[in-house]
């Protein structure tokens, strides 16, 4: 039995690839929502509460923990995501299933470029230290877990809070202006979440091992500006009209709103590059990265 916490898009895309292969799942949020299909059921449960977890993931033997906090704030992070994780591993340890994470970049050690399956983690403070301790629980954990990371993702679905999902497809594709984070000519990797949740329902399939960190199959890189002319071209319009939010504007207004606070903290992850080598989970999975042209012209189509 196939169990996915979370209909957000992480979640929905990797139901709907097991949907789409004849794969039934349960899917567990809050409010019980998630896919209305034949092959989806759906439960309404607090995954904090380990008794309803337990009941909700009898006979489990892949769980797909895709739950994330509430708000993008290290104290909201802090107070959400440790007490949601601890209670989906010691459930999955006591059933015997295997939980499957996606995990981003922010804990590992960004000065090392490309990051791999092997660039340590580092980071102690704020949202990425969040993340080094959740890695470090997971590994610590008795339940097999495996971390499937990936850079900032787009695609079919990917929603307004991917950095280039709505809020970079729309623009670009109506011809109004983009306003991509910081600086716009740096390298960095882009994930497809396809692609990210091909990789998912893949390493899940994997020879069992206690913890294992693989990367999902990412493209070389673009900057910015080149995936907003991307977007546009595969509209049909001849370029992108392109703007950054400058990291001054941006701290600015998040001394008085929290969530642009949140942003600024992360703004280094595009003052620099960000270059991911996922060759080798490639490799291990056999997953190759979808072509990126095939990849950007399905987001397109996807918010026409």
């Amino acid at each position: 039995m196939i169990v996915i916490t979370g209909a957000g898009p992480i979640g929905t895309t990797i139901a709907r690839q097991y949907i789409d292969a004849g794969t039934s799942v349960r899917m567990l949020t809050r409010s019980g929502s998630g896919p209305n299909h034949a092959l989806v059921e759906r439960r309404a449960v607090d995954v904090t509460d380990l008794e309803a977890v337990r009941d909700a993931v009898e006979g489990a033997t892949v769980i797909h923990h895709c739950v994330h906090a509430s708000e993008y704030d290290a104290e909201v992070w802090e107070r959400e995501l440790p007490p949601m994780e601890n209670t989906i591993l010691e459930a999955a340890a006591e059933v015997g299933a295997v939980v499957v994470f996606p995990e981003s970049l922010y804990a590992f050690d960004l000065a090392r470029q490309p990051v791999t399956e092997h660039t340590p983690v580092v980071e102690t403070s704020g949202k990425p230290g969040v993340r080094a301790r959740l890695l470090a629980a997971r590994a610590a954990s008795p339940a097999r877990t495996i971390s499937v990371v990936a850079s900032d993702y787009f695609g079919p679905g990917a929603g307004a809070n991917a950095h280039a999902g709505d809020r970079m497809v729309n623009p670009a594709i109506t011809g109004r202006t983009v306003r991509p984070l910081a600086d716009a000519e740096q390298p960095h990797s882009w994930t497809y979440l396809p692609d990210l949740a091909a990789a998912m329902i893949r390493a899940a399939e994997l020879p069992a091992a206690p913890d294992r960190l693989l990367l999902a199959p990412t493209s070389a890189p673009r900057t910015q500006r080149e995936l907003a002319e991307a977007y546009a071209r595969a509209a049909g319009r001849e370029r992108a009209r392109v703007k950054p939010l400058r990291p001054g504007l941006i701290r600015l207004i998040g001394r008085v709103h929290r969530g642009t606070a949140g942003l600024a903290e992360m703004l280094h992850l595009f003052t620099r590059p960000q270059v991911m080598d996922s060759s080798a989970s490639e490799e291990l999975l056999g997953l190759p990265p979808t072509p990126w042209d095939t990849a950007v012209e399905a987001t397109v189509a996807a918010n026409e």
